[in-house]
Protein backbone atom coordinates (compact mmCIF):
# COMPACT_ATOMS: atom_id res chain seq x y z
CA UNK A 1 0.00 0.00 0.00
CA UNK A 2 1.52 3.31 -0.77
CA UNK A 3 1.53 5.69 2.21
CA UNK A 4 3.34 8.76 1.33
CA UNK A 5 4.03 10.11 -2.32
CA UNK A 6 6.14 12.49 -2.02
CA UNK A 7 10.10 12.44 -0.74
CA UNK A 8 9.43 12.09 3.07
CA UNK A 9 11.21 9.07 3.51
CA UNK A 10 14.93 10.87 2.05
CA UNK A 11 13.87 14.13 3.65
CA UNK A 12 13.97 12.15 7.55
CA UNK A 13 16.75 10.07 6.86
CA UNK A 14 18.91 12.73 5.92
CA UNK A 15 17.73 14.95 8.55
CA UNK A 16 18.19 11.93 10.84
CA UNK A 17 22.28 11.35 9.90
CA UNK A 18 22.80 15.10 10.03
CA UNK A 19 21.18 15.06 13.52
CA UNK A 20 22.57 12.14 15.39
CA UNK A 21 22.39 13.98 19.04
CA UNK A 22 19.02 14.80 19.00
CA UNK A 23 17.13 11.44 20.59
CA UNK A 24 14.74 10.62 17.86
CA UNK A 25 13.80 7.23 16.31
CA UNK A 26 12.66 6.64 12.89
CA UNK A 27 10.18 3.75 11.90
CA UNK A 28 8.94 2.62 8.77
CA UNK A 29 5.89 0.23 8.58
CA UNK A 30 2.89 -0.68 5.42
CA UNK A 31 0.72 2.35 5.24
CA UNK A 32 -2.37 0.73 7.05
CA UNK A 33 -4.60 3.92 8.20
CA UNK A 34 -4.29 5.95 10.71
CA UNK A 35 -5.23 3.99 13.73
CA UNK A 36 -2.85 1.37 12.39
CA UNK A 37 -0.36 3.97 12.55
CA UNK A 38 -1.41 4.90 15.76
CA UNK A 39 -1.46 1.90 17.48
CA UNK A 40 1.86 1.22 16.35
CA UNK A 41 3.57 4.20 17.79
CA UNK A 42 2.21 3.66 20.69
CA UNK A 43 3.88 0.64 21.01
CA UNK A 44 7.22 1.52 19.78
CA UNK A 45 7.32 4.69 22.10
CA UNK A 46 9.47 4.98 24.85
CA UNK A 47 9.29 7.85 26.77
CA UNK A 48 6.88 8.65 29.93
CA UNK A 49 4.39 10.54 27.94
CA UNK A 50 2.89 9.85 24.43
CA UNK A 51 0.61 12.50 21.96
CA UNK A 52 -0.82 11.96 18.48
CA UNK A 53 0.82 14.58 15.86
CA UNK A 54 -1.65 14.93 12.64
CA UNK A 55 0.49 15.13 9.55
CA UNK A 56 -0.76 18.75 8.42
CA UNK A 57 -0.04 19.93 11.52
CA UNK A 58 2.70 21.21 14.04
CA UNK A 59 3.75 21.70 17.77
CA UNK A 60 5.03 25.19 19.15
CA UNK A 61 8.67 25.16 20.09
CA UNK A 62 7.71 26.07 23.59
CA UNK A 63 4.72 23.38 23.94
CA UNK A 64 6.40 20.68 26.15
CA UNK A 65 8.29 23.40 28.47
CA UNK A 66 5.10 25.19 29.25
CA UNK A 67 3.90 22.17 30.42
CA UNK A 68 6.91 20.15 32.34
CA UNK A 69 5.29 21.50 35.60
CA UNK A 70 2.19 19.17 35.10
CA UNK A 71 4.49 16.59 33.19
CA UNK A 72 6.79 16.30 36.84
CA UNK A 73 3.24 15.65 38.39
CA UNK A 74 3.00 12.50 36.39
CA UNK A 75 -0.36 12.63 35.70
CA UNK A 76 -2.27 10.83 33.25
CA UNK A 77 -3.87 12.81 31.25
CA UNK A 78 -2.67 16.55 30.24
CA UNK A 79 -4.96 18.52 28.56
CA UNK A 80 -3.33 21.54 26.89
CA UNK A 81 -4.88 24.04 23.96
CA UNK A 82 -4.66 24.45 19.79
CA UNK A 83 -4.46 27.26 17.97
CA UNK A 84 -5.46 27.89 13.81
CA UNK A 85 -3.15 28.83 11.82
CA UNK A 86 -3.31 28.91 7.96
CA UNK A 87 -1.25 27.74 5.66
CA UNK A 88 2.19 29.89 6.53
CA UNK A 89 1.94 29.72 10.00
CA UNK A 90 -0.50 32.81 10.47
CA UNK A 91 -2.79 32.45 13.63
CA UNK A 92 -6.23 32.32 12.43
CA UNK A 93 -8.08 31.37 16.04
CA UNK A 94 -7.36 30.25 19.61
CA UNK A 95 -9.87 27.58 20.39
CA UNK A 96 -10.48 27.95 24.16
CA UNK A 97 -12.10 25.38 26.85
CA UNK A 98 -12.52 24.70 30.87
CA UNK A 99 -9.22 24.88 32.38
CA UNK A 100 -9.37 23.07 35.98
CA UNK A 101 -6.96 21.91 38.56
CA UNK A 102 -6.09 18.40 39.07
CA UNK A 103 -9.09 15.76 39.10
CA UNK A 104 -9.64 12.66 38.27
CA UNK A 105 -10.96 11.34 34.66
CA UNK A 106 -14.55 10.89 35.64
CA UNK A 107 -14.89 14.29 37.36
CA UNK A 108 -12.92 15.84 33.74
CA UNK A 109 -15.04 13.85 31.51
CA UNK A 110 -18.18 15.58 33.27
CA UNK A 111 -16.61 19.09 33.44
CA UNK A 112 -15.69 18.93 29.26
CA UNK A 113 -19.01 17.78 28.17
CA UNK A 114 -21.15 20.29 27.23
CA UNK A 115 -17.98 22.82 27.28
CA UNK A 116 -15.68 21.70 25.05
CA UNK A 117 -15.78 21.40 21.41
CA UNK A 118 -13.00 19.53 21.40
CA UNK A 119 -13.29 17.16 24.05
CA UNK A 120 -12.24 13.89 22.05
CA UNK A 121 -9.85 15.14 19.84
CA UNK A 122 -6.54 13.01 20.45
CA UNK A 123 -3.99 15.62 19.47
CA UNK A 124 -5.02 18.12 22.23
CA UNK A 125 -4.32 16.06 25.11
CA UNK A 126 -0.62 14.36 26.48
CA UNK A 127 -1.30 10.74 27.97
CA UNK A 128 1.30 9.38 30.07
CA UNK A 129 2.56 6.25 28.39
CA UNK A 130 2.70 3.85 30.96
CA UNK A 131 -1.25 4.66 31.84
CA UNK A 132 -2.51 4.17 28.29
CA UNK A 133 -0.20 0.79 27.40
CA UNK A 134 -1.33 -0.16 30.83
CA UNK A 135 -5.06 0.06 30.17
CA UNK A 136 -4.21 -1.40 26.81
CA UNK A 137 -6.25 1.44 24.56
CA UNK A 138 -6.19 0.84 21.08
CA UNK A 139 -7.91 2.16 18.23
CA UNK A 140 -10.11 0.27 15.67
CA UNK A 141 -7.91 -1.59 13.46
CA UNK A 142 -10.31 -1.88 10.66
CA UNK A 143 -10.06 1.42 9.04
CA UNK A 144 -13.21 3.61 10.70
CA UNK A 145 -13.97 7.06 10.12
CA UNK A 146 -14.17 9.68 13.66
CA UNK A 147 -11.42 7.46 15.70
CA UNK A 148 -11.06 10.04 18.26
CA UNK A 149 -14.39 10.00 18.96
CA UNK A 150 -14.21 6.27 19.20
CA UNK A 151 -11.54 6.20 21.63
CA UNK A 152 -10.56 9.50 23.36
CA UNK A 153 -13.55 9.55 25.69
CA UNK A 154 -13.24 5.82 26.69
CA UNK A 155 -9.53 6.74 27.71
CA UNK A 156 -10.03 10.06 29.56
CA UNK A 157 -12.83 8.36 32.20
CA UNK A 158 -10.23 6.01 33.12
CA UNK A 159 -7.69 8.25 33.82
CA UNK A 160 -6.71 8.27 37.79
CA UNK A 161 -5.79 12.19 37.20
CA UNK A 162 -6.48 14.64 34.61
CA UNK A 163 -5.48 18.36 34.25
CA UNK A 164 -7.00 20.58 31.88
CA UNK A 165 -4.72 23.37 31.38
CA UNK A 166 -4.37 27.28 29.61
CA UNK A 167 -1.46 26.39 27.17
CA UNK A 168 -1.75 26.83 24.08
CA UNK A 169 0.74 25.12 21.81
CA UNK A 170 -0.81 23.06 19.08
CA UNK A 171 -0.70 24.42 16.24
CA UNK A 172 -3.58 22.91 13.54
CA UNK A 173 -3.50 23.63 9.88
CA UNK A 174 -6.33 24.90 8.28
CA UNK A 175 -5.76 24.01 4.96
CA UNK A 176 -7.81 24.42 2.05
CA UNK A 177 -8.88 20.78 1.67
CA UNK A 178 -9.24 20.86 5.67
CA UNK A 179 -12.11 23.63 4.94
CA UNK A 180 -14.15 22.23 2.15
CA UNK A 181 -17.24 21.04 2.99
CA UNK A 182 -17.34 16.91 2.35
CA UNK A 183 -20.03 16.60 -0.76
CA UNK A 184 -19.36 12.29 -0.50
CA UNK A 185 -22.48 11.02 0.64
CA UNK A 186 -21.23 7.86 0.58
CA UNK A 187 -18.53 9.21 3.00
CA UNK A 188 -21.16 10.74 4.68
CA UNK A 189 -22.97 7.33 4.94
CA UNK A 190 -20.02 5.16 5.92
CA UNK A 191 -18.96 8.12 8.37
CA UNK A 192 -22.97 7.23 10.04
CA UNK A 193 -22.01 3.80 10.31
CA UNK A 194 -19.16 4.23 11.85
CA UNK A 195 -20.44 6.17 14.57
CA UNK A 196 -22.71 3.28 15.11
CA UNK A 197 -20.05 1.18 15.42
CA UNK A 198 -18.29 3.64 18.11
CA UNK A 199 -21.19 3.49 20.13
CA UNK A 200 -21.61 -0.48 20.05
CA UNK A 201 -17.96 -1.03 21.20
CA UNK A 202 -18.60 2.16 23.95
CA UNK A 203 -21.44 -0.06 25.44
CA UNK A 204 -19.33 -3.48 24.83
CA UNK A 205 -16.22 -2.11 27.10
CA UNK A 206 -17.37 0.71 29.45
CA UNK A 207 -19.09 -2.57 32.05
CA UNK A 208 -15.37 -3.72 32.79
CA UNK A 209 -14.32 -0.47 33.77
CA UNK A 210 -14.00 0.42 37.46
CA UNK A 211 -16.15 3.97 36.83
CA UNK A 212 -19.71 4.78 38.58
CA UNK A 213 -22.94 4.35 36.93
CA UNK A 214 -23.23 8.23 36.83
CA UNK A 215 -20.03 8.52 34.72
CA UNK A 216 -21.34 5.24 32.86
CA UNK A 217 -24.75 7.00 32.44
CA UNK A 218 -22.89 10.09 30.83
CA UNK A 219 -20.82 8.13 28.34
CA UNK A 220 -24.18 6.68 26.70
CA UNK A 221 -25.81 9.76 26.64
CA UNK A 222 -22.52 11.60 25.15
CA UNK A 223 -22.56 8.76 22.46
CA UNK A 224 -25.70 8.94 21.66
CA UNK A 225 -26.45 12.59 21.35
CA UNK A 226 -23.79 12.21 18.40
CA UNK A 227 -25.04 8.83 17.01
CA UNK A 228 -28.31 11.47 16.36
CA UNK A 229 -26.53 14.56 14.45
CA UNK A 230 -25.13 11.95 12.47
CA UNK A 231 -28.70 11.00 12.11
CA UNK A 232 -29.75 14.34 10.60
CA UNK A 233 -27.01 14.18 7.76
CA UNK A 234 -29.05 11.26 6.23
CA UNK A 235 -31.55 11.39 3.47
CA UNK A 236 -34.61 9.12 2.98
CA UNK A 237 -34.30 5.40 3.15
CA UNK A 238 -30.64 5.69 4.67
CA UNK A 239 -32.10 7.70 7.26
CA UNK A 240 -35.21 5.05 7.89
CA UNK A 241 -32.72 2.09 7.85
CA UNK A 242 -30.11 4.68 10.75
CA UNK A 243 -33.58 5.38 12.66
CA UNK A 244 -34.13 1.50 13.12
CA UNK A 245 -30.82 0.58 14.08
CA UNK A 246 -31.06 3.28 16.79
CA UNK A 247 -34.56 2.02 17.96
CA UNK A 248 -33.14 -1.42 18.21
CA UNK A 249 -30.77 -0.32 20.48
CA UNK A 250 -33.11 1.82 22.45
CA UNK A 251 -31.01 4.35 22.93
CA UNK A 252 -34.38 6.61 23.93
CA UNK A 253 -33.09 5.41 27.29
CA UNK A 254 -29.60 6.99 27.30
CA UNK A 255 -31.27 10.32 27.30
CA UNK A 256 -33.09 10.20 31.02
CA UNK A 257 -35.22 12.86 32.17
CA UNK A 258 -34.89 13.99 35.47
CA UNK A 259 -37.65 16.50 35.16
CA UNK A 260 -40.78 17.64 33.36
CA UNK A 261 -39.24 19.58 31.31
CA UNK A 262 -36.44 17.37 29.66
CA UNK A 263 -39.07 14.68 29.63
CA UNK A 264 -40.47 16.93 26.69
CA UNK A 265 -37.42 17.40 25.50
CA UNK A 266 -36.72 13.71 24.80
CA UNK A 267 -40.04 13.18 23.24
CA UNK A 268 -39.56 16.31 21.27
CA UNK A 269 -36.40 15.11 19.89
CA UNK A 270 -37.34 11.18 18.99
CA UNK A 271 -40.34 12.79 17.51
CA UNK A 272 -38.24 14.71 14.94
CA UNK A 273 -36.33 12.28 13.95
CA UNK A 274 -39.06 9.71 13.22
CA UNK A 275 -38.67 8.12 16.38
CA UNK A 276 -41.91 7.21 18.06
CA UNK A 277 -41.48 5.75 21.44
CA UNK A 278 -43.45 4.90 24.00
CA UNK A 279 -42.70 6.60 27.39
CA UNK A 280 -43.24 4.68 30.17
Amino acid sequence: MIGSTDNSESVIKKWHKENQSVNLKYYKKQNGGLSSARNYGVEKAEGKYIMFLDSDDCIASYLFKNLHKYIEQEIDIIKYKMLIVNEIGEKIEKISGPVFEKCTGEEAFEKLVGMDNFLEVACVYLYKRDFFVRNNFKYNEVNKYHEDFGLTPLVIVNAKTFISTDVYGYLYNQTENSITRNEDYNKTLLMANDVLCHYDNMVNRIDKYLISKKTKDLLRKYYTNSVILKASELKGRDRKKYFKEIRKRKMYKNIKPINVKQAIKRVTLFISLNLYIKMR
